[in-house]
Protein backbone atom coordinates (compact mmCIF):
# COMPACT_ATOMS: atom_id res chain seq x y z
CA UNK A 1 0.00 0.00 0.00
CA UNK A 2 1.60 3.21 -0.82
CA UNK A 3 1.85 6.32 1.63
CA UNK A 4 2.03 9.87 1.00
CA UNK A 5 6.09 9.61 1.33
CA UNK A 6 6.22 7.37 -1.60
CA UNK A 7 4.89 10.16 -3.91
CA UNK A 8 7.13 13.09 -2.61
CA UNK A 9 9.01 14.99 -4.84
CA UNK A 10 11.10 18.13 -5.03
CA UNK A 11 10.85 20.97 -2.44
CA UNK A 12 7.93 23.42 -3.81
CA UNK A 13 8.84 26.35 -5.44
CA UNK A 14 5.78 27.93 -4.82
CA UNK A 15 5.01 31.53 -3.40
CA UNK A 16 4.27 30.60 0.68
CA UNK A 17 0.12 30.67 0.95
CA UNK A 18 -0.19 29.57 -2.41
CA UNK A 19 -3.32 27.53 -3.51
CA UNK A 20 -1.26 24.83 -5.58
CA UNK A 21 -0.08 23.30 -2.11
CA UNK A 22 -3.25 21.82 -1.49
CA UNK A 23 -3.62 20.91 -4.48
CA UNK A 24 -0.80 18.58 -4.44
CA UNK A 25 -1.57 17.57 -0.95
CA UNK A 26 -4.84 16.43 -2.39
CA UNK A 27 -3.78 14.58 -5.15
CA UNK A 28 -1.19 12.71 -3.31
CA UNK A 29 -3.91 11.78 -0.67
CA UNK A 30 -6.39 10.52 -3.36
CA UNK A 31 -4.11 8.43 -5.03
CA UNK A 32 -2.86 6.80 -1.70
CA UNK A 33 -6.12 6.36 -1.05
CA UNK A 34 -6.97 4.34 -4.34
CA UNK A 35 -4.08 2.45 -3.62
CA UNK A 36 -2.26 3.41 -7.05
CA UNK A 37 1.55 3.40 -6.70
CA UNK A 38 3.65 5.75 -7.71
CA UNK A 39 4.98 3.66 -11.04
CA UNK A 40 1.56 3.27 -12.21
CA UNK A 41 0.53 6.86 -12.37
CA UNK A 42 2.18 9.55 -14.95
CA UNK A 43 1.96 13.15 -14.63
CA UNK A 44 1.88 15.40 -17.69
CA UNK A 45 1.77 19.14 -17.52
CA UNK A 46 2.46 22.04 -19.75
CA UNK A 47 4.15 25.53 -18.68
CA UNK A 48 3.16 28.03 -15.42
CA UNK A 49 2.91 27.69 -11.79
CA UNK A 50 0.53 24.23 -12.44
CA UNK A 51 3.44 22.45 -14.58
CA UNK A 52 5.90 22.76 -11.97
CA UNK A 53 3.72 20.16 -9.73
CA UNK A 54 4.68 16.83 -11.57
CA UNK A 55 8.14 17.84 -10.46
CA UNK A 56 6.48 17.80 -7.22
CA UNK A 57 5.56 14.16 -7.04
CA UNK A 58 7.78 10.99 -7.14
CA UNK A 59 6.29 9.21 -10.39
CA UNK A 60 6.38 9.32 -14.23
CA UNK A 61 6.46 12.83 -15.38
CA UNK A 62 6.57 14.68 -18.46
CA UNK A 63 6.75 18.52 -18.77
CA UNK A 64 6.61 19.87 -22.57
CA UNK A 65 5.17 22.95 -24.20
CA UNK A 66 3.05 25.71 -22.79
CA UNK A 67 -0.92 24.87 -23.90
CA UNK A 68 -0.14 21.07 -25.28
CA UNK A 69 -0.63 19.35 -21.85
CA UNK A 70 -3.72 17.11 -23.56
CA UNK A 71 -2.04 15.86 -26.43
CA UNK A 72 0.84 14.37 -24.76
CA UNK A 73 -1.17 12.75 -22.29
CA UNK A 74 -3.67 11.72 -24.79
CA UNK A 75 -0.53 10.01 -26.68
CA UNK A 76 0.52 8.73 -23.77
CA UNK A 77 -2.55 6.87 -23.05
CA UNK A 78 -3.05 5.15 -26.44
CA UNK A 79 0.40 3.90 -26.38
CA UNK A 80 0.02 2.22 -22.47
CA UNK A 81 -3.48 2.33 -21.09
CA UNK A 82 -2.92 0.86 -18.29
CA UNK A 83 -0.88 3.73 -16.63
CA UNK A 84 -3.40 6.55 -14.70
CA UNK A 85 -2.71 9.74 -16.92
CA UNK A 86 -3.14 12.62 -14.51
CA UNK A 87 -2.88 16.33 -17.11
CA UNK A 88 -2.33 19.01 -14.80
CA UNK A 89 -2.80 22.78 -16.52
CA UNK A 90 -3.60 26.32 -15.66
CA UNK A 91 -6.35 28.52 -17.09
CA UNK A 92 -4.12 30.23 -19.24
CA UNK A 93 -2.24 26.84 -20.04
CA UNK A 94 -5.70 24.88 -20.87
CA UNK A 95 -8.28 27.26 -21.60
CA UNK A 96 -5.86 29.93 -23.45
CA UNK A 97 -3.33 28.62 -25.26
CA UNK A 98 -4.44 24.97 -25.14
CA UNK A 99 -8.07 26.06 -26.12
CA UNK A 100 -8.51 24.09 -29.02
CA UNK A 101 -6.73 20.75 -27.54
CA UNK A 102 -9.03 20.83 -24.41
CA UNK A 103 -12.21 21.05 -27.20
CA UNK A 104 -10.78 17.54 -28.95
CA UNK A 105 -9.86 15.50 -25.86
CA UNK A 106 -13.60 15.99 -24.83
CA UNK A 107 -14.65 15.18 -28.16
CA UNK A 108 -12.14 12.13 -28.15
CA UNK A 109 -12.47 10.64 -24.60
CA UNK A 110 -9.26 9.28 -23.44
CA UNK A 111 -9.32 7.98 -20.61
CA UNK A 112 -6.90 10.61 -19.03
CA UNK A 113 -7.65 13.32 -16.07
CA UNK A 114 -7.15 16.74 -16.59
CA UNK A 115 -6.51 18.96 -13.18
CA UNK A 116 -6.99 22.67 -14.00
CA UNK A 117 -5.53 24.91 -11.39
CA UNK A 118 -7.89 27.76 -12.14
CA UNK A 119 -6.55 30.76 -10.76
CA UNK A 120 -8.03 33.14 -12.91
CA UNK A 121 -4.67 34.96 -13.61
CA UNK A 122 -1.08 34.19 -15.35
CA UNK A 123 0.70 33.30 -12.42
CA UNK A 124 4.54 32.48 -13.80
CA UNK A 125 4.48 35.29 -15.54
CA UNK A 126 3.37 37.90 -13.22
CA UNK A 127 -0.47 38.37 -13.27
CA UNK A 128 -1.94 39.18 -16.85
CA UNK A 129 -5.32 38.31 -17.25
CA UNK A 130 -5.71 34.43 -18.01
CA UNK A 131 -9.00 33.58 -20.24
CA UNK A 132 -10.94 33.63 -16.62
CA UNK A 133 -10.26 36.50 -15.63
CA UNK A 134 -13.27 38.68 -14.74
CA UNK A 135 -14.44 41.23 -17.00
CA UNK A 136 -13.27 44.94 -15.57
CA UNK A 137 -10.39 43.59 -13.25
CA UNK A 138 -7.16 45.14 -13.86
CA UNK A 139 -3.64 44.07 -14.08
CA UNK A 140 -0.69 45.26 -15.33
CA UNK A 141 -1.17 44.37 -19.06
CA UNK A 142 -4.70 45.64 -18.92
CA UNK A 143 -4.68 48.87 -16.40
CA UNK A 144 -7.90 49.77 -17.78
CA UNK A 145 -9.58 46.48 -16.77
CA UNK A 146 -10.47 43.73 -18.45
CA UNK A 147 -12.76 44.21 -21.75
CA UNK A 148 -14.43 40.93 -22.00
CA UNK A 149 -16.06 38.78 -20.75
CA UNK A 150 -14.51 35.30 -18.74
CA UNK A 151 -14.97 31.79 -20.07
CA UNK A 152 -17.00 29.27 -18.57
CA UNK A 153 -15.12 26.35 -19.17
CA UNK A 154 -17.30 23.82 -17.11
CA UNK A 155 -20.42 24.84 -19.33
CA UNK A 156 -17.97 24.88 -22.48
CA UNK A 157 -17.35 21.03 -21.33
CA UNK A 158 -21.24 20.43 -20.83
CA UNK A 159 -22.06 21.85 -24.06
CA UNK A 160 -19.56 19.50 -25.44
CA UNK A 161 -20.71 16.37 -23.80
CA UNK A 162 -18.16 16.25 -21.85
CA UNK A 163 -17.68 12.41 -19.66
CA UNK A 164 -16.82 14.20 -16.60
CA UNK A 165 -17.47 17.72 -15.51
CA UNK A 166 -16.25 18.91 -11.94
CA UNK A 167 -15.19 21.64 -9.70
CA UNK A 168 -12.98 21.71 -6.29
CA UNK A 169 -11.80 24.59 -4.26
CA UNK A 170 -7.97 24.55 -2.89
CA UNK A 171 -9.34 25.84 0.17
CA UNK A 172 -11.79 22.59 1.45
CA UNK A 173 -8.30 20.37 0.86
CA UNK A 174 -10.51 16.89 1.83
CA UNK A 175 -13.68 17.28 -0.32
CA UNK A 176 -11.30 18.14 -2.82
CA UNK A 177 -9.20 15.08 -2.61
CA UNK A 178 -12.49 13.37 -3.12
CA UNK A 179 -13.23 14.93 -5.91
CA UNK A 180 -9.82 14.06 -7.05
CA UNK A 181 -10.95 10.50 -6.42
CA UNK A 182 -14.24 10.45 -8.44
CA UNK A 183 -12.39 11.96 -11.29
CA UNK A 184 -9.04 9.51 -11.39
CA UNK A 185 -11.67 6.44 -11.36
CA UNK A 186 -14.16 7.66 -13.62
CA UNK A 187 -13.70 6.00 -17.33
CA UNK A 188 -13.35 8.36 -19.68
CA UNK A 189 -11.60 12.27 -19.80
CA UNK A 190 -12.56 13.76 -16.61
CA UNK A 191 -12.58 18.08 -16.36
CA UNK A 192 -11.50 18.32 -12.40
CA UNK A 193 -11.38 22.34 -12.49
CA UNK A 194 -9.83 23.60 -9.04
CA UNK A 195 -10.48 27.30 -8.02
CA UNK A 196 -7.21 28.43 -7.10
CA UNK A 197 -6.50 31.36 -5.03
CA UNK A 198 -2.87 32.81 -6.01
CA UNK A 199 -2.18 34.72 -3.30
CA UNK A 200 0.60 37.39 -5.15
CA UNK A 201 -1.04 38.53 -8.77
CA UNK A 202 -5.21 37.56 -7.67
CA UNK A 203 -6.24 39.93 -4.88
CA UNK A 204 -9.69 39.55 -5.90
CA UNK A 205 -10.41 36.12 -5.77
CA UNK A 206 -8.82 35.22 -2.28
CA UNK A 207 -9.38 32.69 0.37
CA UNK A 208 -11.56 34.89 2.04
CA UNK A 209 -13.23 35.80 -1.07
CA UNK A 210 -14.56 32.07 -2.04
CA UNK A 211 -15.21 30.90 1.34
CA UNK A 212 -18.06 33.32 1.74
CA UNK A 213 -19.56 32.01 -1.51
CA UNK A 214 -18.22 28.15 -2.36
CA UNK A 215 -20.95 25.61 -1.22
CA UNK A 216 -21.72 21.79 -2.12
CA UNK A 217 -23.82 20.89 -4.44
CA UNK A 218 -26.94 19.00 -2.68
CA UNK A 219 -27.19 14.77 -1.69
CA UNK A 220 -29.66 14.57 -4.23
CA UNK A 221 -28.09 16.51 -7.08
CA UNK A 222 -28.33 14.44 -10.23
CA UNK A 223 -24.94 14.85 -12.58
CA UNK A 224 -26.44 12.90 -14.97
CA UNK A 225 -29.37 15.49 -15.63
CA UNK A 226 -27.67 17.78 -18.58
CA UNK A 227 -29.65 20.91 -18.68
CA UNK A 228 -29.63 20.39 -14.62
CA UNK A 229 -25.89 20.77 -14.97
CA UNK A 230 -26.05 23.89 -17.48
CA UNK A 231 -28.16 25.94 -15.00
CA UNK A 232 -25.89 25.61 -12.15
CA UNK A 233 -22.71 25.50 -13.97
CA UNK A 234 -24.03 28.95 -14.72
CA UNK A 235 -24.28 29.93 -11.09
CA UNK A 236 -21.41 32.37 -9.97
CA UNK A 237 -21.33 35.94 -8.29
CA UNK A 238 -22.82 35.87 -4.65
CA UNK A 239 -22.92 31.75 -4.20
CA UNK A 240 -20.45 28.98 -6.31
CA UNK A 241 -21.48 25.40 -5.98
CA UNK A 242 -18.74 22.98 -6.12
CA UNK A 243 -19.12 19.47 -7.23
CA UNK A 244 -19.76 17.13 -9.95
CA UNK A 245 -21.82 18.95 -12.26
CA UNK A 246 -21.96 16.36 -14.82
CA UNK A 247 -21.20 12.77 -15.90
CA UNK A 248 -22.21 10.86 -19.33
CA UNK A 249 -21.23 6.99 -19.85
CA UNK A 250 -19.36 6.54 -22.88
CA UNK A 251 -16.72 4.33 -25.11
CA UNK A 252 -13.06 5.97 -24.13
CA UNK A 253 -10.62 6.79 -27.58
CA UNK A 254 -8.69 3.24 -26.26
CA UNK A 255 -11.71 1.40 -26.69
CA UNK A 256 -11.97 2.44 -30.24
CA UNK A 257 -9.01 1.11 -31.54
CA UNK A 258 -9.00 -2.91 -31.76
CA UNK A 259 -5.41 -3.49 -32.34
CA UNK A 260 -5.44 -2.02 -27.87
CA UNK A 261 -8.27 -2.51 -26.74
CA UNK A 262 -7.49 -5.64 -24.57
CA UNK A 263 -4.01 -4.67 -24.36
CA UNK A 264 -1.42 -1.99 -23.88
CA UNK A 265 0.66 -0.89 -26.97
CA UNK A 266 3.83 -1.48 -24.93
CA UNK A 267 3.20 -4.47 -24.05
CA UNK A 268 2.65 -5.82 -27.78
CA UNK A 269 5.39 -7.44 -29.64
CA UNK A 270 5.73 -7.51 -33.19
CA UNK A 271 8.28 -8.55 -35.79
CA UNK A 272 9.32 -6.98 -39.16
CA UNK A 273 7.10 -9.25 -40.87
CA UNK A 274 3.98 -8.06 -38.93
CA UNK A 275 5.08 -4.32 -39.47
CA UNK A 276 5.11 -5.23 -43.68
CA UNK A 277 1.95 -6.93 -43.51
CA UNK A 278 0.17 -3.91 -41.90
CA UNK A 279 1.91 -1.35 -44.25
CA UNK A 280 0.71 -3.98 -47.18
CA UNK A 281 -2.92 -3.08 -45.65
CA UNK A 282 -2.96 0.26 -47.03
CA UNK A 283 -1.18 -0.29 -50.47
Amino acid sequence: MPTSEDYKGQVPAWCPGCGNFQILSAVKQALVELGIEPWEVLAVSGIGQSGKLPHYMKCHTFNGLHGRTLPVATAAKLANHSLHVIAVAGDGDCYGEGGNHFLHAIRRNPNITLIVHDNQIYGLTKGQASPTTAKGTRTKVQPSGVPAEPMNPLALAISQDCSFVARGFAGDPEYLKELMKAAITHKGFSLLDILQPCVTFNKVNTFKWYRERVYKLEAEYDPYDRMKAFERVLEWGEKIPNGIFYKKDKDTLEEMFPTIREEPLVRQKFSIEDVKSEIEKFY
